[in-house]
């Protein structure tokens, strides 16, 4: 028997060639794979003694042989494949370990492009292709996770044609990933990053119990490690929705940097939010908002959850938390509760991937675009178009009206007062019912908007929301801009003695 072993990522593999050779495997190998298994004592033949052929071209060449690819390929079945290969003096390849050259690691580190096109790897895909097509009589092995697993079946003799096809799946995940990246990193480099195809690569995190609804599966992906550095599971396990809204929950409370704040989130809208001193002042705040949705809700916390907050989040039931970290004696508060579920990202403070692309299914594909972020300047540079600047305070609350106002599905409409949100209309055809919706919650709760800060995540069309924000004593507003009618808007705003800022760039969130 013989295995070729050739990979980048050396980690574990010395121990799996000796676990190999131990089997009774005769050992193939390349380059830098061949010189580490000699110098730890495994007897491995070179690649260039079976293919009577040096590596040439710096290394470009060194695999892409019939005596490599026939040795992979030949069916053992077939008598006419077996006496090819005797004829040509082949001698079978039984099991293959490749993975393939950095080339995500040598984007991440340089923009040399020379560098760049070196690790692009070609003969490495040849032979997990080559060995994956062959599955059937070769073993193809292309995560070093699984080099365990595959000596404890050789040792058992349990290689049955399932392992063997799925060992053959991750091989064709793992160069179609690499491919993607590759057409990827090439597209953004010189086409701006919208090519005539666009590849949505993620790697399963976890299967969730089902989908939206108990009749869809489900399942979480990701397009790099962010969740397995930032997502760890303390209590309970996270369904489908319960992700859609920790994103929305999380993207919300970060938008502040480290300050402490809270947001709070029921089917994807927030609820909740708000931005004081400490996060027991904030979540209180938080809560005062909309404290009939957020039973049940998602709560996000930019910073630590302790005992005090825990022992005060525990009032209500709440379905899932997601702090930055967690204290043991505030994961005990909750042990008694069963249906909550916790999640840590173990930082001082959450943090997102901060995605530079962001897609949407549509029946038949996807339309895909740059991902929408609120630039720190957008509020800074705002232009003030009345009479009335706003003061200090109201400047913080428009800043947080107005990123609360572009995560939240349009039209929308964001009200806050000393730091924390106390009126939300979203999702509606009308910006004037989202401003009466969220007023009419407001009133039914016995919170006070005077003097609150308005935001919009788009232009306001008529004057008729700045007389409907006067009537209830709103200060200061922020907008986009960009009406045919902004001059009848300004002019309301001035009439009531309001300030309005225009920050001239929109966020619809459809």
């Amino acid at each position: 028997m013989r295995a070729l072993i050739s990979v980048s990522d050396k980690e574990g593999v010395v121990s799996f060639a000796k676990a190999l050779e131990r089997l009774g495997f005769e050992i193939v190998s390349t380059g830098g794979t061949y010189r580490l298994l000699n110098r730890e004592g495994i007897k491995a033949i070179e690649i260039s003694e079976v293919t009577k052929f040096p590596e040439m071209f710096d290394g470009r060449v060194k695999t892409l042989n019939p005596l490599i690819h026939g040795a992979i390929l030949h069916r053992r079945d077939l008598e006419s494949h077996v006496q090819t290969a005797k004829e040509y003096g082949i001698e079978g390849i039984d099991l293959v370990c490749v993975n393939l050259y950095p080339f995500k690691e040598t984007i991440e580190k340089t923009d040399d492009f020379d560098e760049i096109i070196e690790n692009i790897d070609i003969g490495g895909p040849a032979m997990v292709r080559s060995a994956a097509k062959n599955f059937q009589d070769v073993l193809i092995v292309t995560d070093r996770e699984d080099y365990e697993t595959v000596v404890g079946r050789l040792e058992s003799g349990e290689i049955d044609l399932a392992f063997r096809r799925s060992l053959m799946i991750k091989a064709f995940e793992h160069t179609a990933s690499y491919d993607a990246m590759i057409a990827n990193y090439m597209n953004g480099r010189f086409s701006e990053g919208f090519g005539d195809h666009q590849f949505i690569v993620g790697k399963k995190v976890f299967d969730t119990r089902y989908g939206e609804n108990p009749h869809q599966k489900g399942a979480l992906y990701a397009f790099d490690d962010y969740f397995e550095k930032n997502f760890h599971a303390l209590k309970g396990e996270a369904s489908f929705n319960n992700m859609t809204d920790i994103n929305g929950a999380v993207k919300i409370a970060t938008s502040f940097g480290d300050a402490p704040a809270v947001a709070i989130i029921k089917h994807a809208n927030p609820c909740g939010f708000a931005l004081k001193e400490n996060l027991y002042e904030s979540y209180v705040e938080a809560l005062k908002c909309d404290p009939i949705s957020a039973f049940g809700g998602v709560v996000a916390i930019n910073g630590e959850l302790d005992e005090k907050l825990a022992q005060k989040m525990n009032e209500i039931f709440l379905e899932v938390i997601i702090a930055a970290s967690v204290t043991d004696e505030a994961l005990k508060v909750f042990e008694s509760k069963k249906r909550i579920k916790i999640f840590t990202q173990n930082r001082p403070t959450l943090q997102l991937s901060n995605d530079p692309y962001d897609f949407k299914h549509i029946d038949g594909g996807f339309v895909y675009q740059n991902s929408d972020k609120v630039e720190k300047s957008e509020v800074r540079d705002a232009k003030c178009v009345t009479k009335k600047e706003a003061s200090d305070r109201e400047m913080a609350d428009l800043e947080i009206a107005y990123k609360i106002a572009s995560l939240t599905k349009s039209n929308c409409v964001v009200y806050v007062k000393n730091g924390a949100m106390v009126a939300i209309g979203m999702g509606m055809t009308s910006r004037v019912d989202a401003a009466k919706c969220a007023l009419e919650k407001a009133r039914s709760l016995d919170l006070d908007v005077q003097g609150s800060a308005l935001a919009s995540e788009a232009f306001f069309p008529f004057r008729d929301s700045i007389d409907a924000a006067a009537e209830v004593g709103v200060s200061a507003v922020i907008e986009p801009g960009g009406s045919i009618r902004d001059d009848e808007v300004i002019e309301a705003a001035n009439e009531h003695g309001m300030s309005l800022y225009f920050s001239s760039v929109r966020h619809f969130l459809h």
